[in-house]
């Protein structure tokens, strides 16, 4: 992992992230490749009305989070085969406003509050769509465990 993957997630993440419109077919097939992962898995994982699927380990305490927060949170991304494409900041926390992140964490730190933590499935369409970046592929479901470590 280099720090230019760093760099690209927050590039794609501040407008170009899911700029591709997909079809209703390719969303099932995208949706039909989760729902396989998620039948094997012992989480029992919810699905939102954008095709987030998520479990709430820990829901945190105090106030759900907002889009304007800034949040401090680790992380670890992997694809659904299980092969990590980020896992720098398993320990390290990274702050962001919650409105300059991709789609899916967006979405899924709304669930959340201070000291939440999640486990998230994100197809294209709500992570980097079509988008080559260094270590994603163009088109990837990618899994994240996330964990809120402060909120302002």
């Amino acid at each position: 992992m280099k720090l230019n993957l760093l760099f690209s997630l927050l590039f794609f993440a501040f407008g170009f992230s899911a700029c591709n419109t997909y079809s209703d077919q390719e969303k099932e097939g995208f949706d039909a490749k989760i729902q396989k992962f998620v039948a094997k898995s012992t989480d029992k994982y919810e699905k939102s009305e954008s095709g987030l699927y998520y479990v709430i380990e820990q829901e945190g305490e105090g106030d759900f989070i907002k889009f304007t927060d800034m949040v401090s949170f680790k992380y670890e991304g992997k694809f659904l085969s299980g092969q990590a494409f980020d896992n720098r900041h398993r320990n390290t926390p990274l702050t962001f406003q919650v409105s300059q992140l991709i789609e899916g964490w967006k979405e899924a730190f709304l669930y959340l509050k201070k000291g939440g933590k999640a486990k998230i499935i994100l197809p294209p369409y709500l992570g980097y769509g079509d988008h080559q970046l260094e270590d994603i592929p163009a088109n990837s479901i990618l899994f994240f465990t996330i964990e809120v470590v402060d909120v302002n």
